[in-house]
């Protein structure tokens, strides 16, 4: 028996890779074409938008609680957000949530500890990066941190926003982000945390100039190991 996956969505291309990984990965673990049963249930990316641009995190866990609430009674086991940003109301979250939770952050910090990394740059959307969400976890992992300087913020906002949720995936805007990574290495970070989930679908290990470490797929893989954990 494997447990049943609840994915709490807010963008779509992040939430489609993460989807995707639990799929395909899955097969890996339990056989051709098996995956553990998965549930999403995502409310308009607009919504969560204008609860962000107005600092109001309670309106941000109550979309959250509402489809906590839906893939619960969808039959779900457990939950996980494919969107590193609205972490920071998952606090607000638990208390109430029907389903315990993986936390993405937390899934990051546990591999660049296995992969012995101490200095972690953190990139994403200025309400990720300027949060705390990665830095509790990195530092509760006994990791330090670097955050980009603020016109990286900046444009790295930009293009999450306006090219990657979109699925538009630009070289220019590849190379940017390999220019605010190899600045972070530059500040002695000896890897990166892909902290927005739409980030890897132009940034990887091949192309970054630090190792990275992918919230995505890692959150995607704590999930599988937790919905198969005694399957057989």
């Amino acid at each position: 028996m494997t447990r049943h996956i609840g994915i709490v969505g807010c963008s779509a291309e992040g939430a489609a890779l993460c989807y995707r990984t639990i799929c395909r990965e899955g097969a890996e673990l339990l056989g051709p074409h098996a995956h553990p049963e998965v549930s999403m249930h995502t409310p308009s990316l607009a919504d969560y938008v204008t609860c962000l641009d107005r600092g109001d995190l309670d309106g941000v866990a109550e979309l959250m609680l509402a489809s906590a609430r839906k893939l619960a009674a969808a039959g779900a086991d457990f939950l996980i957000c494919p969107d590193n940003t609205i972490h920071q109301a998952l606090p607000l979250v638990l208390p109430r949530s029907p389903l315990p939770w993986l936390h993405i952050a937390d899934e990051v910090a546990k591999e660049a500890v296995r992969r012995g990394y101490r200095r972690i740059g953190i990139t994403g959307t200025t309400w990720l990066v300027d949060s705390n969400v990665y830095p509790d976890s990195l530092m509760a992992y006994g990791l330090a941190f670097a955050r980009p300087e603020e016109a990286d913020r900046v444009e790295a906002n930009r293009i999450i926003m306006d090219e990657l949720v979109y699925g538009r995936f630009e070289p220019p805007s590849v190379a940017t982000f390999q220019k605010i990574i190899a600045r972070l290495k530059g500040d002695g970070c000896d890897a990166v945390a892909l902290g927005c989930t739409e980030i890897p679908l132009i940034i990887d290990d091949a192309n970054s100039p630090l190792p990275t470490l992918d919230s995505t797929r890692l959150l995607a893989r704590a999930a599988l190991a937790r919905a198969t954990s005694g399957a057989g």
